[in-house]
């Protein structure tokens, strides 16, 4: 596994160019906490390597504000739709303004999970089998015949989530026929179409990606050991209940092969700057491709951190270099 040159120190990034930079965080989706978090931890990261970091919500005084006050170069920590589904990513287009990140078309794709699966396994990946169906399809054939439908084609258990979304929202492991028919009607509360997919028994991992111009290259994964045995939403952000190995305690064979997997979905969905990628090992040493999140989180038990401390970076330089890459192509 290559790891990616370290990033400029905070002094040279200051002495070439000085930026000014907006960090944007909230939104009004269920994972504004969330967000509010990750931008909360940039801004002070920034602000430590020596950038001139403002923190701002995505509302309807971002536009005008930088139009006022134009920045260098925005950082997005928005997760959920707002920052992950391509749409805020395409007003910045509109209104000119640079930012670290993946394009608005490659955030749609990414966003749509049955979609990016699609798209990997074309390209030769390993991703567990799924069905993903809207709400209206169980309203208008019948819930208990489509579920029997799925069981019989997947088996048990079974992971069900939201066909789109993140912060592990919704997800449930569904190891009893009877469990299923409420797992989808909670799932329904974060969108309309659900994904459900075989359950891979394995090492969860998440690998995360950079590019500082030399190509996306893979940080050490990071290995997620949930106290359940599912890493949802209450296993990712409560401290204490997720025990974290950087890296991952696999053979370096797999761990290889993991991060070639990232690094293609990184280069197959067309990201770009960072990424993350969730995978499963199996007993075998088969790297399954979950989803990818081209927001990735930025708070206290996130594994984007995690995986450049481990990387032996600093986390605000880093993220400055990246910002220092855009102000400076915009140029």
């Amino acid at each position: 596994m290559t790891e990616p040159a370290a990033p400029p120190a905070a002094d040279a990034v200051r002495a070439a160019d000085p930026l000014r930079v907006v960090v944007l965080a909230g939104g009004l989706t269920f994972e504004r906490e969330v967000s509010l978090s990750s931008g909360t931890q940039v801004a002070e990261e920034l602000t430590r390597a020596g950038v001139d970091a403002e923190l701002r919500d995505a509302d309807a005084e971002l536009l005008p504000g930088l139009a006022a006050a134009p920045a260098d170069a925005v950082f997005i920590a928005l997760h959920g739709a707002t920052g992950e589904d391509g749409s805020l990513r395409a007003v910045l287009d509109l209104a000119g303004v640079p930012y670290v990140g993946s394009p608005a078309a490659a955030c749609r794709l990414a966003w749509d999970k049955p979609a990016a699966k699609s798209v990997v396994r074309s390209a030769g990946g390993t991703t567990p089998d799924w069905v993903a169906l809207p709400h209206s399809t169980f309203r208008e054939l019948g819930a208990g015949a489509v579920l029997d439908l799925i069981v019989a084609r997947l088996g048990l258990p079974l992971m069900v989530k939201p066909a789109s979304g993140g912060s592990a929202l919704g997800v449930q492991k569904v190891s009893r026929v009877e469990d299923l028919p409420a797992a989808m009607v909670s799932c329904f509360a974060y969108g309309d179409t659900v994904m459900v997919e075989r359950f891979v028994e394995g090492t969860e991992l998440a690998i995360s990606v950079v590019d500082l111009g030399e190509g996306p290259q893979a940080l050490p994964a990071v290995e997620l050991a949930p106290a359940s045995g599912v890493f949802d939403y209450t296993a990712r952000y409560t401290p204490g209940l997720t025990e974290y190995h950087t890296p991952a305690r696999i053979p370096d064979d797999v761990a290889q092969r993991a991060a070639e997997v990232a690094v293609t979905v990184h280069r197959e969905l067309g990201l770009a700057d960072l990424s993350r990628t969730d995978a499963i090992v199996d007993a075998d040493g088969q790297v399954h491709f979950l989803e990818v999140n081209v927001s990735p989180g930025l708070t206290e038990t996130s594994m984007f951190p995690m995986a450049v401390e481990a990387a032996g970076h600093d986390l605000g330089e880093l993220i400055a270099a990246l910002l220092t890459r855009r102000a400076q192509a915009a140029r």
